[in-house]
């Protein structure tokens, strides 16, 4: 991606940033009988949504399909849905922002009752890095070490932060360390950490644009990086943690919304996800030659551990809790003693 600025994260408060998609057929405004669908994700489907979204308009259920969309920070965009955004469908980083607007009932309890468990698309957690990698960043122990400069996003406002966090406790706690080994290695990670950007999109922008050594990223937000020209390489280490991005559609949507979501999880969606670089949600995917990847012909090496939040963390609704409470959270208390609680 070449540096430039982006206006992600400004859903809060009801801020919305609004595309239209590629359609040009018209919504049900303008007297053809259309239909609008409002897409509501966090910041890093921008680009990836753009052809999935082409391709369903080009289907019977898609046509006559108007869609346009906000993407911000994946809490903002979840608090701001809640507050009267207008949304159908929304896609969000991580499960919390979705049992939010469960729990607001602007979102049926029954949202994981799909074949993908209600997760439209995944990713696994990478390291980005300067091209060459001057640093020798391998895996996680390389990021506590003294002049290592950290940017990852903050977990306060990104869905991506907390991925990123979790991905390095589940480093120490895989391997047999405890508690208090996973609270001193993030305690240090913490402090190498720069900047926190308030999302995924906005620490790939401070990145590209010269700052730190090593970004906490996806995987796919770091092949499209380099598919559209940063000057970036990108590590996925021996042990990270699963990416699992929710999608849902409110309970007062257009029925076309249900439509989309099933075109974007089909063999057809997954596919053009996998062009961004995301991994496929569902078997049976014929995988492109994926640009920006280390091996556009390989594009998703398999670690040799991969942690999962059910398996290892006990679901989000116990992790969410434990490490990211606005008070009590292990992370947060962590961030308020490094001084990275922004």
């Amino acid at each position: 991606m070449r540096a430039r600025s982006l206006a992600a994260g400004l859903a809060l408060a009801g801020l919305a940033v609004v595309t239209g998609c590629a359609s040009t057929s018209g919504g049900s405004g303008d007297g053809s009988g259309g239909t609008d669908l409002s897409v509501v994700g966090f910041s890093v489907l921008e680009a990836a949504n753009q052809p999935v979204f082409a391709d369903f308009e080009k289907t019977d259920a898609g046509k006559d399909v108007t869609i346009t969309t906000s993407y911000g920070a994946s809490g903002d965009q979840s608090r701001a849905v809640e507050g009267g955004l207008d949304a159908d469908l929304v896609h969000l980083s991580l499960e919390p922002d979705i049992q939010r607007l469960v729990d607001s009932g602007q979102v049926d309890a029954s949202w994981k009752d799909s074949p993908t468990k209600g997760i439209a698309t995944s990713s696994v957690v990478v390291m980005v890095v300067r091209p060459g990698n001057p640093k020798n960043i391998q895996g996680w122990d390389d990021l506590i070490k003294p002049g290592v400069e950290i940017i990852t996003p903050n977990p306060a406002s990104s869905g991506s932060a907390k991925w990123n966090i979790l991905a390095a406790w589940a480093h120490v706690t895989g391997a047999g360390g405890s508690e208090d080994d996973a609270k001193a290695f993030v305690k240090k990670l913490l402090g190498n950490t720069i900047s926190l950007p308030s999302s995924g999109r906005d620490a790939t922008t401070a990145f590209t644009e010269g700052n730190g050594d090593v970004l906490l990223s996806y995987e796919n937000e770091a092949i499209t990086a380099r598919a559209n020209g940063a000057d970036v390489d990108y590590v996925v280490p021996d042990d990270t943690l699963l990416i699992q991005n929710p999608a849902a559609v409110l309970k007062d949507a257009d029925p076309k919304a249900a439509d989309l979501l099933s075109f974007m999880t089909s063999a057809g969606g997954q596919a053009d996800y996998a062009k961004s670089g995301f991994r496929p949600v569902i078997d049976g995917v014929t995988l492109p030659e994926v640009v920006g990847a280390n091996d556009p012909a390989n594009p998703f090496p398999q670690p040799t551990h991969l942690y999962t939040i059910d398996d290892d963390f006990g679901g989000w609704a116990t992790a969410n809790t434990e490490f990211f409470d606005e008070e009590a959270g292990i992370i947060t208390q962590l961030q308020q003693e490094t001084g990275t609680l922004e």
